[in-house]
C-alpha cells in the first residue's frame, strides 16, 4: 500500500482496503481536506466567539452585515469556474497550463469588477454610513485574490489537497493570532477587517508556494481566448447559481440589517455561525468525490448512480448526527459560548441547524448537475429558492424578526434542493434519491 496512514488501521479493515486505490485516494484526500478545514474552521470559530463577546450584539451585527453584504457579490468573482475547470483537468490533464492560465485571468478581471460593484452597492444602500462603506470595500477587495484559486483547481483535480490545506491553514492561523492580539489591544472594528484582507493575500501566496513546490511554474500558464469562451459558456449558469445560493445564504442578514436592528443581526449571526460551523465536513467529502464521480460518469451510468446515492445518504447522515444533538443543546451552547447577551440566539439555532440537511444534500446534488452539464436547471432551482427566501424575509422579518429569517431560510433551502425537482422531469429520479437519503441514510 502506498498510503502510510493505513498501517494504523485494524488488520481486517486494512485487508478490505488493500488494492482499492481509488477509495484510498478519496479517504486520504478527504482526511487532508477535513484536517485543514478543522484547523481553519476551529480558528475562525474561536476567534468569532471572542469577537462576538468583545464587540457585543450591536457592533457584532454591524461586522456581520458588512461580511454578508460583500459575500453577496463574492461568487461572481469565481465565475462558476471551479467545477468546470476541475472537470476539464480530470478529463484532459495535458490542458493544465491553458486551463489554469485562462481561469486565472478571467477570475482576476472578475474580482476587480466585483470589488467595484460591491462598493457601488453599499454606497447606494448606506452611503451616509462612511464606516460601513469602508468595511464592505475592504472585505470585497479580498475577491481579487480568489484568482489564485486556479492553483486549487489543479490540486483538487489531482486529489492533492495536502498542499492547499497546509497553505490555507497557515494563513488562517496567522490571521487568528493577529485578531487575538487585536482583541487584547482593544482595536477598532476596521482593524479586524484589514486583517481579514491580509489573511486572504497570505492564503493566495501559500497556494503559489504549494504549486511551485511541485516543480510547476505560474509563468507557464497561458491565456487561451477560445478556451475562455468555452469555459464561460459552460460556467455562467454555475456562476449565477453560486450567486443565487449566496443570496439566499446571506440576504437574511442584509435584510435584517435594513428592516430590523444591528443587535438583531448580531444575535442572528451568532446562531448562523454555530449552525454553519460543521459545514466543512460535507464540503470536504463532496470536494473529494467530485473528480471520482466525474470519471465514473464517463464509464458506467449505473455505478455512477450507486455512488451518488451513497453520497446523498452520507450527507444526510452527517446532517442528522449534528442537527439532533444541537437541537436539544442549543440554549446551553449559545449561553456557554456567547454569554447571556446572546441568549435569544438559542431558539434560532435549534431551528436553523436543520438547514444543514438541505445544504448538505444540495452540495452533493450540485456534483450530479455538473457531471451531467445541467447547469441551467441547477440555476433555476437555486433561483427559485432565492426568490422564495427574499419574499418570505420581506413578510416575516417585520413580524417575527430573526425567527422570521430562520423560517424563510428553512423553506427556501428545502425548495431549492428537493422541492424544485418536482418541476423538472429530468430531476424526478434525483428528487426520489434525495427522499430516500432523508428517510433511510444508509451510507454503505
Amino acid at each position: 500500500m502506498k498510503h502510510a496512514w493505513t498501517r494504523y488501521l485494524p488488520a481486517p479493515l486494512r485487508d478490505k482496503l488493500d488494492g482499492r486505490q481509488q477509495l484510498l485516494n478519496v479517504i486520504g484526500n478527504t482526511g487532508w481536506l477535513m484536517g485543514g478545514q478543522i484547523v481553519r474552521q476551529g480558528v475562525v470559530f474561536i476567534i468569532g466567539v471572542l469577537m462576538a463577546r468583545y464587540f457585543g450584539p450591536a457592533l457584532f451585527g454591524e461586522f456581520n452585515y458588512a461580511l454578508a453584504f460583500a459575500a453577496l457579490f463574492t461568487p461572481l468573482g469565481l465565475l462558476g469556474l471551479d467545477g468546470i475547470v476541475i472537470r476539464e483537468l480530470v478529463r484532459d490533464p495535458s490542458c493544465r497550463d491553458d486551463a489554469l492560465g485562462t481561469s486565472f485571468v478571467l477570475m482576476l478581471i472578475a474580482g476587480a469588477l466585483v470589488f467595484g460593484l460591491a462598493l457601488l452597492g453599499i454606497s447606494v444602500a448606506r452611503g451616509a454610513d462612511t464606516v460601513m462603506v469602508w468595511l464592505v470595500g475592504i472585505v470585497s477587495a479580498g475577491t481579487i485574490f480568489q484568482a489564485f484559486n486556479a492553483v486549487e483547481f489543479w490540486l483538487e483535480s489531482r486529489l492533492q489537497w495536502k498542499f492547499s490545506a497546509l497553505a490555507k491553514s497557515s494563513a488562517v492561523l496567522l490571521g487568528g493570532f493577529v485578531k487575538f492580539g487585536l482583541i487584547v489591544k482593544h482595536a477598532s472594528l476596521v482593524a479586524f477587517v484589514w486583517t481579514g484582507l491580509a489573511e486572504a493575500a497570505a492564503g493566495a501566496a501559500g497556494l503559489v508556494i504549494a504549486y511551485r513546490s511541485q516543480g510547476l511554474s505560474l509563468q507557464a500558464w497561458r491565456f487561451n481566448p477560445q478556451l475562455a469562451i468555452r469555459l464561460l459558456k459552460d460556467s455562467w449558469p454555475m456562476m449565477l447559481s453560486a450567486f443565487v445560493t449566496m443570496v439566499y445564504l446571506r440576504i437574511d442578514q442584509v435584510m435584517l440589517g435594513t428592516m430590523a436592528t444591528s443587535e438583531e443581526v448580531g444575535i442572528y449571526a451568532a446562531a448562523v455561525r454555530l449552525s454553519e460551523s460543521s459545514g466543512f465536513i460535507s464540503m470536504a467529502i463532496c470536494s473529494s468525490m467530485l473528480p471520482v464521480l466525474a470519471k465514473a460518469g464517463t464509464i458506467d451510468d449505473e455505478a455512477f448512480k450507486a455512488q451518488l446515492q451513497r453520497l446523498y445518504n452520507l450527507m444526510a447522515l452527517v446532517a442528522y448526527s449534528i442537527a439532533i444533538p444541537t437541537t436539544f443543546l442549543s440554549g446551553w451552547l449559545v449561553h456557554t459560548l456567547y454569554g447571556p447577551a446572546y441568549s435569544k440566539a438559542g431558539p434560532l439555532l435549534a431551528v436553523l441547524v436543520w438547514c444543514s440537511l438541505f445544504t448538505n444534500l444540495g452540495a452533493a446534488r450540485t456534483i450530479y448537475m455538473i457531471s451531467k452539464n445541467w447547469t441551467r436547471a441547477n440555476f433555476l432551482c437555486l433561483l427559485s429558492g432565492g426568490v422564495i427566501n427574499i419574499a418570505l424575509n420581506y413578510f416575516l422579518i417585520p413580524k417575527y424578526g430573526a425567527m422570521g429569517a430562520v423560517i424563510a431560510s428553512m423553506a427556501s433551502y428545502w425548495f431549492a434542493v428537493q422541492g424544485s425537482c418536482i418541476f423538472f422531469k429530468s430531476l424526478h429520479s434525483t428528487g426520489w434519491m434525495l427522499t430516500k437519503a432523508m428517510i433511510y441514510p444508509k451510507p454503505w
